[in-house]
């Protein structure tokens, strides 16, 4: 459950950047794309946060944590690159 519960949290973190990106960017495709190249790097610093804290509280390895981690952090960052495909076809 907290697998799921921080994927949610990959996703609204991306939508609170296109959101600020609307608002500060105006529309078109540029604040979006830009918006999206803020989040992945945010979201691996996150998800890479929820990594540390499954090995050094949690009491997990390495080794058990890194399926964690692929998949919090591949599902909302696939998300974010199928978005900016989308946005950068025009």
């Amino acid at each position: 459950m907290h697998t799921v519960m921080v994927i949610l949290g990959g996703l609204a973190l991306l939508v609170l950047c296109l959101l600020a990106a609307r608002l500060l960017g105006g529309l078109g495709p540029g604040p979006m794309l830009t918006a999206v190249q803020l989040f992945l790097p945010l979201w691996f610093v996150g998800a890479a946060i929820n990594l540390w804290v499954g090995v050094s509280r949690a009491g997990y390895s390495v080794a058990e944590e890194l399926p964690i981690f692929l998949a919090v952090f591949g599902g909302p960052a696939a998300v974010a690159l199928l978005l900016w495909w989308k946005l950068s076809r025009g």
